[in-house]
């Protein structure tokens, strides 16, 4: 087909509309560019609105030639507004016309707010705070706390295994519990320490359930402490935490480094809720550390912060701590 005068204004204009854009340097520019060429009343539109005056032969191919400029103009348009963009400065630059304002304040994560109310508790209590290591060695997450070698905790079900030496391997930690021996080593008694931090285990989430969570995990070790210090220390610990006359009870639970274990639940709208696991320290975990059993004994307890945030702020499910929401986090 022999290219018809309308066709070839098309192809002029095209070279002509690409010219200018190539020309453009600013975001005014940019603009007045789309209002001459694909504008509701550009050059383009106005080569549309001629196509009624043509035969249906060259109607059919002006239009389909037309169309394809159009498409083709607005992406080199596009295009060309992304380079602008990426060429005129950082986004985020200060406008200094801007008007003052109050610049926004940050505040600290509902667990790390929870867990520094729990440390104060204990820390008034006469407790120490102490810190380790969140990659851990299999002898203190498990060999030391009286856990047996065959114990289902140790599996790949359980347990985020970094290297499964059978001497002694490297994992991230399941519990703050390795904190318990490691300190004992260092010291004799008396022992009162409580250790905070983020603990990991290999297991599907939940409401109730994240791979990654905190532990406030607490120690006293002494002669002649009794189930009676246990009960007392966590009956203050739930009243300073959740009011002062809250109900609490206890029921046997099994640890393998606790005997006898227990559980601890709070009265919580009419219903036992399950806040922690404690227990008198088991004689095989002060002898691994080489204390004397007869002489000295101490007792335990695990508690997990967000457990406590859920119950204090009405949280239902526990993956909102860890999703860095900023409308859940703003809350607190």
């Amino acid at each position: 087909m022999t290219t018809t005068a309308s066709e070839q204004s098309i192809a002029d204009l095209k070279n002509e509309a690409l010219a200018a854009l190539e020309q453009a340097s600013s975001a005014d520019d940019l603009e007045k560019w789309r209002v001459e060429f694909t504008g509701r009343k550009g050059r383009l539109t106005g080569v549309l609105r001629g196509l009624g005056a043509l035969s249906p032969e060259e109607r059919r191919a002006v239009g389909a030639a037309a169309n394809q400029l159009k498409n083709e103009l607005e992406e080199a348009f596009s295009q060309k507004q992304v380079v602008s963009r990426e060429s005129s400065g950082p986004v985020d630059a200060i406008d200094v016309t801007l008007p003052g304002r109050r610049p926004r304040k940050g505040r600290l994560h509902p667990s790390t707010q929870v867990i520094r109310e729990m440390l104060e508790a204990f820390n008034e209590m006469g407790f120490q705070v102490v810190e380790g290591n969140e990659v851990e060695q299999e002898r203190y997450n498990f060999d030391m706390l009286n856990i047996p070698a065959d114990h289902p905790a140790r599996d790949m079900q359980d347990t985020i295994w970094i290297d499964r030496n059978p001497a002694n391997g490297i994992l991230l930690r399941t519990q703050t519990s390795p904190m318990q021996p490691r300190t004992m080593e260092k010291q004799a008694p008396p022992v009162r320490i409580v250790s905070p931090g983020k603990c990991f285990r290999f297991e599907a989430t939940d409401a109730t359930h994240e791979w990654q969570f905190h532990q406030v995990e607490g120690l006293a070790v002494d002669e002649g402490l009794s189930f009676a210090d246990l009960k007392g220390t966590l009956f203050e610990f739930a009243r300073r935490m959740f009011g002062a006359n809250r109900k609490v009870r206890f029921r046997c639970d099994f640890f393998p480094f606790v005997e006898p274990g227990v559980d601890m639940s709070i009265d919580w709208n009419g219903r036992w809720v399950e806040i922690l696991g404690a227990g008198m320290v088991h004689p095989q975990v002060l002898r691994n550390v080489g204390y004397d059993p007869e002489k000295y004994t101490g007792f335990a307890f695990g508690v997990g912060p967000e457990r406590v945030a859920m119950l204090k702020y009405g949280i239902e499910d526990i993956r909102h701590f860890f999703a860095n929401d900023l409308r859940f986090l703003s809350q607190f």
